[in-house]
């Protein structure tokens, strides 16, 4: 009925899906708004519009920032990994829209990311140490290396790159997405910390994506080696390719699972 206990029902859950092995959430953002408010105003935007009255477009920002904020601090404390996607626009026909509803192929790339509102949020957190170990990525592959180098702005210790790219996705899942996330983590950032590709999709058609993830990046590594780049050690590149397609990911969000040798 108001923001306190909004709040009060996402901790509960948030609890119950610890209690069940969560290790990691996914927030799919249109972008991000500086826009703090005080608990007071927060409660009153919640209980103006469960009485169905309409708020102000500054009121919705206000309402995302602070309701991001407090479930980060949520991951933080529960030692769970944070996801952030952006820059996805979403429904472009509305015709299409009004026969078959929403998100149903008809989205697009979006603006990039609003990377002061982002170094913001992040400010944030790590102010008051509850940053939690995070994972950015954007449709609009022109924000690759500016994503990298703000992650570097807040890596620290205890997690090996604990803010992370994250691997190539959607429109940008192919060779082309793959080899340009992987270059700007490489020239701004340590790619042997990367966790390598993901599988958020409830299709099992989708898991060939790993063997293709690996088989990019292993051209994409031979390549650097042939041009004098990297070593040409095979014990090393080995090492490497079985980080990023496994071991990094497994010491990352904490699985208890063997590593690979």
């Amino acid at each position: 009925n108001g923001w306190g206990s909004l709040l009060a029902a996402l901790d509960n859950r948030m609890d119950f899906f610890a209690q069940h092995g969560c290790k990691v959430s996914d927030h799919g953002l249109d972008n991000l708004r500086y826009a703090p408010a005080r608990p007071e105003e927060l409660d009153s935007v919640v209980r103006r519009r469960l009485a169905g009255e309409t708020v102000t477009e500054e009121e919705v920002r206000q309402y995302k920032w602070a309701l991001l904020t407090h479930l980060a601090r949520g991951y933080a404390k529960r030692d769970w990994a944070m996801q952030l996607h952006f820059a996805a626009q979403r429904d472009n026909n509305h015709r299409m829209h009004r026969l078959l509803g929403p998100d149903t192929g008809y989205d697009s790339i979006g603006p990039g990311v609003n990377l002061p509102a982002l170094a913001a949020f992040l400010d944030g957190l790590d102010e008051t140490g509850e940053l939690p170990r995070t994972i950015l990525y954007s449709l609009e592959p022109s924000d690759n290396a500016a994503l990298v180098a703000l992650m570097g702005c807040f890596q620290g210790p205890g997690t090996a790159g604990r803010l992370q790219h994250g691997s190539a996705w959607w429109f940008n899942d192919n060779e082309v997405g793959m080899r340009e996330q992987m270059t700007a983590l490489a020239n701004e950032g340590v790619f042997g910390n990367f966790i390598g590709m993901l599988t958020d999709s409830r299709s099992f058609l989708s898991y060939p994506r790993h063997e293709y993830f690996r088989r990019v990046m292993c051209g994409l590594l031979g390549e650097w080696v042939e041009a004098g780049k990297f070593p040409r050690d095979m014990e090393l590149l080995g090492s490497l390719v079985r980080d990023i397609s496994y071991n990094n990911a497994v010491r990352y969000f904490g699985f208890d699972l063997a590593e690979e040798k």
